[in-house]
């Protein structure tokens, strides 16, 4: 990972490349309708979404594609889907990419995939450009299901373990996080949580759904976005929320720290460039991400999916990238799904 300059002034270290190589990344770039002060912008930009589709990662680059094509920032954006092992597929494939007008979406699930994975890629692979949103995870059930709360699901898995299954998002991402974190706020040992939990990793929020929705599993956990229509279709039924207060979009659904459990934790999703580009790329990327992120669009669509604006670019993210990182590989070490 490098640090990339964006237009509040930001600096920091940049990888030099080939003259060549320079020339083939400055092709391809036009000029926006925002006025004098806005970002140059290619022509075509690719957004890679590292999962199937339906999820939220999915959500994310669609909304961006949308956004940036109607405010004129891009002339057009392709999303690509790109699925598998928690997004390290996708992430494989942005550390091979030729073309610098990508972008390729991410977040928490997959700094914890990359340590659950044993990924060769890793983020340091990559440019970071930007973090867009936070969003708390919710905890549901069938609408039949004998479970009343959060605290009656957790109870029932210390008690029978790989006999009561939950579904989300991939390996070692935030779904599977709270899983583990529910059992050990629970009192599960450390040692016994991995055993304990059947956990069924999905790559797209749309499986996970499918999942549900026909009784396959037990409990599902993911963006409160992801399953908000579905609880007030009475379609699923949520147990709890995972942020510090309840969410707008289910405003009936307790904390989890109001069931009992003093656990709070959000996602965040951002985007990454591939890690080869030089400084006058990242800064255009860093900038027509700034660009969208002003947009009443944006705002618009944040409101909408119910995503907490987490804004932050260049080398505040790159710094909270790498101590998410720490964070995260500390966390997985200490509910047994990784090795410290």
């Amino acid at each position: 990972m490098k640090y990339v300059t964006g237009r509040s002034g930001r600096t920091g270290l940049t990888v030099a490349v080939a003259a060549a190589a320079a020339g083939l990344l400055l092709a391809g770039c036009g000029t926006t309708t925002q006025g004098a002060g806005a970002a140059e912008a290619a022509d075509e930009l690719k957004i890679i979404v590292p999962a199937d589709p339906g999820g939220g990662w999915d959500q994310t680059g669609r909304a961006m594609q949308k956004d940036l094509q109607d405010n004129d920032l891009v002339n057009s954006a392709q999303v690509v889907n790109v699925g598998g092992a928690g997004g390290t597929v996708g992430l494989t494939q942005l550390a091979n990419e030729r073309d610098p007008n990508t972008l390729m979406v991410m977040g928490l699930v997959m700094v914890g995939a990359i340590e659950t994975n044993q990924s060769p890629t890793t983020l340091e692979d990559t440019t970071p450009i930007a973090r867009l949103t936070t969003e708390p995870l919710v905890v549901v059930v069938p609408p039949d299901s004998p479970y009343e709360t959060v605290g009656d699901l957790v109870a029932d898995i210390a008690e029978r373990g790989q006999g009561v299954s939950v579904t989300g998002g991939s390996a070692g991402g935030a779904d599977h996080i709270l899983a583990g974190l529910m059992l050990k706020k629970h009192g599960v040992s450390v040692e016994d949580i991995a055993s304990k939990l059947n956990y069924i990793p999905y790559s797209g929020g749309g499986e996970s759904l499918a999942a549900l929705l026909g009784n396959k599993v037990d409990a599902g956990i993911s963006g409160v976005g992801e399953y908000a229509e579905q609880v007030k279709a009475g379609k699923l039924r949520a147990l709890a929320v995972s942020g510090k207060d309840r969410s707008p979009a289910l405003p009936d659904t307790p904390t989890l720290q109001e069931s009992g459990l003093d656990l709070v934790l959000s996602n965040w999703r951002g985007v990454v460039a591939p890690g080869d580009i030089d400084e006058s790329k990242a800064e255009e990327l860093v900038a027509l991400v700034e660009d969208l992120h002003a947009t009443d669009a944006w705002a618009t669509t944040l409101k909408e999916n119910d995503w907490q604006d987490a804004f932050l670019a260049g080398k505040e993210f790159e710094a909270a990238l790498e101590e998410e990182t720490t964070t995260v590989q500390q966390t997985l070490a200490d509910i047994g799904l990784v090795q410290p």
